[in-house]
């Protein structure tokens, strides 16, 4: 999916504001970006960026809050 919308605003957000139909369902989430693991009661961990991109930029796009893993690499196209 893509990080973010049409208009710059993050798709991965602190709270959901639409229906849940699925709670706790998610385990990783796949960006054009980066890949983020969530680990649960452990919060959303990055653990690789697209070519050129740092963490703090993918952090600066992602509303929620994201741990950065010690091992993270860059995404192999």
């Amino acid at each position: 999916m893509l990080h973010t919308t049409k208009d710059g605003k993050p798709k991965i957000v602190k709270r959901c504001t639409y229906p849940i139909t699925a709670k706790e369902s998610v385990d990783l989430i796949v960006t054009d970006l980066a890949v983020i693991e969530v680990r649960p009661g452990r919060g959303l961990w990055l653990t690789e960026v697209a070519p050129g991109w740092t963490a703090k930029e993918i952090q600066d796009l992602t509303e929620a809050k994201l741990h950065i893993a010690k091992n993270l690499k860059e995404i192999e196209l």
